[in-house]
């Protein structure tokens, strides 16, 4: 069986689609941080499909690994001359692939820092997106603010340090292009947080204030931080996946990619040295991302949560079988309907009814086998921007918070590590110690878990929310995830 390199591309092509395009002439335009699983069916696909148009060959991708534990992903990259093959699975079992061959060069900054700063400082080089996860931005979840004493950030204002965060190549970069008179690359970022380019300027903004207030001055006022809205369920990669796509497609692929068809892109046109005509290749580009990026993120990526913590407390695993439980297609539907929608902006082209509807559908997806711990990871950065924001716009306008609550005494009651029949929870968060010391004193100091300020703010102060989240939390303790939803949602759909 052949493994997928630029030399077998030829014999591959009677199985499965490869690149039709040069990749020798493909210039690299983009830098991207963060290649993982989701850049690699989202991002590097629209630009591999304006490859495939015959355009965009001055904007292929170089990728990074910022991250020692991105060693792995540099092999394979090294290995297959930066080739993967992306498979979409549909509900019904069907599978299709293809070879995607849009990242043209990839770099792991932990060997190297220098190459990547000057792969981003290139005149080459117009764009420099992330995908770097919630907690890469470095901002405090109450405050809003950029951590200073962060050991990393610490580490890469000294003099001479060897760059180690998105912060320092980037900033350096930005700073070598200036010195050479070249205008700052657009910087993009993909990750899932409301208004995710304001918030890169922030972070990046900041950490170049340390170095120096002039520089922290002039990246906010010269360099373009769009905004942008991504959505693709694309679970990590198992040995599964490598198996099924050798069987399936003939190819020896050391990392692939598997996703669910539904793909979007929402981004805010703003950027002074150009792009790629994306909205070719299907993304929708336009003036204001804000009510795509609130109906994503506080309908999928909140719902997610739900899933993840009550779920895996009423004993599943796998988010479609957590998803086509009709009592739990119930807790989703009535926290979007009652609780996520009202707080919503006008969504332009969306109908919300048939959206929260293939939300369902999506999550239910048999042929994705995502995992609820997945889903799980890092809820001190992820719940705290996707759930929480509904919470408060709630709480002051008179809205519904039940629902919400709910999942947050479920993440309170998952945290203690122990799940309803005494099997360890494998809790992935950076927060880690402190969210399960905190849990673990909640049965004798029920507010111990919401008292944490730094992750929930004022939110214990609440009387309103700290009675449907007592109430939910003490359910929960005392007659298990099942039971607690069946008294809160009622009826199941049907």
């Amino acid at each position: 069986m052949p493994a997928l390199t630029t030399a077998t591309l030829p014999a591959l092509a009677g199985s499965l689609p490869v690149p039709t395009y040069d990749r020798s002439r493909v210039r690299a335009g983009i830098v991207h941080l963060g290649v993982g699983a989701f850049h690699r069916s989202h991002q590097a696909l629209y630009v591999d499909r304006l490859l495939e148009q015959g355009t965009a060959q001055e904007w292929g991708i170089c990728g990074v690994g910022v991250l020692p534990s991105d060693r792995r992903m540099a092999e394979v990259m090294a290995a297959q001359d930066c080739l993967y093959t992306l498979v979409v699975r549909h509900p019904d079992g069907s599978a299709e692939a293809r070879v995607v061959g849009s990242i043209v060069e990839y770099l792991l900054a932990p060997d190297d820092p220098e190459a990547v700063v000057e792969k981003m400082a290139a005149e080459t080089t117009r764009i420099v997106s992330l995908t770097v996860t919630e907690g890469g931005y470095n901002i405090a979840a109450t405050t809003g603010e950029f951590d200073a004493t962060d050991p990393d950030v610490v580490a890469d204002l000294e003099p001479g340090a060897a760059l180690r965060t998105s912060f320092g190549l980037v900033t350096e970069a930005l700073v070598r292009r200036r010195d050479r008179g070249l205008a700052p690359f657009t910087v993009v970022s993909c990750d899932n947080i409301q208004h995710n380019g304001d918030v890169a300027r922030r972070s990046f903004a900041a950490f170049a204030a340390l170095r120096d207030p002039s520089l922290g001055e002039w990246v906010q006022r010269e360099v373009a931080f769009p905004n942008s809205m991504v959505d693709r369920i694309t679970p990590a990669t198992t040995d599964e996946d490598r198996a099924d796509v050798a069987a399936r497609f003939g190819v020896e692929d050391g990392w692939p990619v598997v996703c669910e068809p539904f793909t979007q892109w929402v981004l805010e046109d703003r950027f002074p040295l150009g792009r790629p005509p994306l909205e070719e290749a299907g993304v929708q580009v336009v003036d204001d991302v804000d009510p795509y990026e609130r109906m994503k993120l506080r309908l999928l990526n909140a719902g997610h949560q739900a899933l993840a913590y009550l779920g895996t407390l009423a004993g599943y695993r796998l988010v479609h079988d957590a998803a086509q439980d009709p009592l739990f297609q119930r807790l989703l539907l009535d926290y979007m309907e009652q609780e996520a929608t009202p707080t919503l902006l006008p969504v332009p082209g969306i109908d919300l009814d048939a959206y929260r509807r293939q939300l369902l559908e999506r999550f239910a997806n048999p042929a994705i086998r995502d995992t609820l711990a997945r889903l799980a990871f890092d809820g001190s950065e992820r719940l705290t921007k996707w759930l929480l924001p509904v919470v408060r716009d709630n709480l002051a306008n008179g809205g519904e918070v039940r629902r919400s609550a709910a999942v947050v005494a479920g993440w309170a009651r998952y945290s203690e590590g122990v799940d309803e029949q005494g099997a360890p929870i494998e809790i992935a968060d950076r927060r880690r110690d402190r969210l399960t010391a905190n849990a673990l004193r909640q049965r004798e100091e029920p507010l111990a878990f919401l008292a944490d300020r730094e992750v929930f703010g004022d939110l214990v102060d609440d009387e309103r929310f700290t009675t449907s989240y007592l109430q939910t939390l003490a359910s929960l303790h005392e007659r298990g995830a099942r039971a607690t939803l069946e008294a809160l949602v009622g009826d199941p759909v049907r």
